[in-house]
């Protein structure tokens, strides 16, 4: 089988940015976004995804980390839809509840075609290190649009932003390693009755 690798690169007059994902890696990762905290938590989406991660951002960070993430958020979902290709024989459907001490996240997702983003996950402080908490769902807002695909998350507990923060990300990467799985009883075919996702 083929290796699922894509590149994306984005440059406007806020950010530049490459990514490169390889969907059937090993879980290793370069990050470099500018922002530690941000770098921890794509590390760990690459780790526990099994996703092989490059992602390199030169963002206007003397402005506000806004346009990093979301942008970064662009970029990925474009590369995922990308290597994910035409759809044939995935499994298009993943869920994972991930604990994390007192944190219990939900991530659920269908690679769709269709583009919808719910989340009720809470941070209760504005910042974790670097990164402005409330541009944890944007950045997956903008994944979910940019993938095409159905994104929600579900905090079932969880007191500790870190914990949070890091459950969702880490519950995103198991639920789409599991939505990008192959489903060898579908041959070529996809999983949908229109016969096209």
């Amino acid at each position: 089988m083929e290796q699922r690798i894509a590149t994306i690169t984005r440059t406007t007059k806020e950010t530049d940015i490459t990514a490169t994902i390889n969907l059937d890696g090993s879980g290793k990762s370069n990050i470099d976004t500018g922002i530690g905290f941000f770098d921890h938590m794509l590390d760990g989406f690459a780790r526990h995804g099994l996703f092989d991660l490059e992602l390199t951002c030169k963002g206007d960070l003397h402005v506000d980390s806004h346009h990093t993430i979301e942008d970064c958020g662009i970029v990925l979902g474009e590369a995922i839809k990308k290597a994910v290709g035409d759809k044939k024989a995935i499994k298009r459907y993943g869920n994972f509840i991930l604990p994390m001490d007192e944190t219990l996240i939900l991530c659920a997702i269908d690679l769709s075609g269709r583009p919808y983003f719910v989340s009720d996950v809470q941070y209760t402080v504005p910042k974790i290190g670097e990164l402005d908490t409330e541009m944890i769902n944007d950045f997956f807002y903008a994944i979910s649009y940019s993938a095409a695909m159905n994104l929600h998350f579900k905090q079932l507990a969880g007191v500790n932003n870190h914990h949070i923060a890091e459950g969702s990300f880490k519950a995103f990467a198991k639920a789409l390693d599991m939505a990008t799985m192959h489903e060898e009883r579908l041959g070529e075919a996809v999983w949908s009755t229109k016969g096209v996702l």
